[in-house]
């Protein structure tokens, strides 16, 4: 299953953890995995890269996570917003393979 944890910072938006394999199908041809993996992406390349916020991020295998700086937190909205409304898109059509949760840091 894939975990997705929306962080927050005073109630605002600023960050995600994103971890796990779906097991939807096998490694290769999982539609699942690939989705939430390039909206992950996606979002953290566009937080960097196009809004120039400030991030710390760590990828393994299976895992990626993403915090803004506080400096940031306001500027990222609109990205982190767009994320967690695609996830629980996604986790709408594929409840058995996505979890969400909100996480106050």
């Amino acid at each position: 299953m894939i975990c997705a944890t929306m962080l927050t910072r005073n109630g605002s938006l600023c960050g995600f953890d994103v971890q796990g394999h779906s097991g939807s199908a096998v490694s290769g041809q999982d539609i699942v995995c690939a989705a939430v993996s390039s909206a992950v992406y996606m979002a953290a390349n566009t937080l960097t890269e196009v809004s120039g916020c400030e991030a710390d991020i760590h990828e393994a295998d299976g895992k990626l996570s993403c915090t803004v700086s506080k400096a940031d937190t306001q500027k990222a909205q609109e990205v982190l917003s767009g994320l967690h409304i695609h996830l629980q898109g996604l986790s709408a059509q594929y409840p058995q393979f996505i979890k969400i949760q909100l996480t106050e840091v």
